[in-house]
């Protein structure tokens, strides 16, 4: 009988608790099973394996991220809208570093929804400057490889320097604003 206050919820809420501890390479099977205090076999009732509970895992990160992501970016358009989601993206990666590397870089099916809002977002900042169709997709590949680099290397100490990261940062985000008006321009 699984346990009552046990679900996939649950489960979830247990892993990211303990990707939040001790990192994404933490998240096995039975450190989840120790922190619910249930035998590992008993997960397979709410998940039926690892992959499946690191997409899950993925997934409520995501969501995550693109509400954030959707409350900085409200109310704002064109190079405001584009500022603010390069800035709750970082911010975001930057409070959570164990949770943001837990979450799935490629595309699959739980995270299709939270993956759309999150290219939603960004499509909708990217029509103030003119841009649809592959013309968005190519500058929201931009953004998240300009953004998720960044993030990811300032997390992991990577910027031994001692200039201000936040200066570096802002510098990337006024490239980036430079270069999607620069697509407006040819477009």
């Amino acid at each position: 009988m699984p346990r009552a206050s046990l679900s996939a919820d649950a489960v979830v809420a247990f892993a990211l608790e303990t990707v939040d501890e001790a990192g994404a390479a933490a998240l096995t099977l039975s450190a989840v099973a120790a922190r619910a205090s249930v035998a590992t076999p008993s997960l397979y009732k709410h998940v039926r394996g690892l992959a499946e509970l690191r997409d899950l895992v993925s997934a409520r990160i995501m969501d995550d991220l693109a509400d954030e992501v959707g409350q900085a970016v409200l109310g704002r358009s064109g190079e405001e809208a584009l500022r603010a989601f390069m800035r709750a993206w970082r911010s975001f990666a930057l409070r959570a570093p164990h949770r943001y590397a837990a979450m799935l870089q490629t595309p699959e099916p739980r995270t299709a929804e939270a993956g759309e809002r999150l290219l939603d977002i960004i499509r909708a900042a990217l029509r103030a400057y003119g841009m649809t169709d592959s013309a968005a997709v190519h500058m929201a590949r931009c953004l998240r490889a300009a953004v998720h680099g960044f993030a990811v290397l300032e997390a992991e100490g990577a910027f031994g320097l001692p200039e201000s990261t936040d200066d570096s940062y802002d510098l990337l985000v006024s490239m980036m604003a430079a270069g999607a008006g620069a697509q407006r321009a040819t477009s």
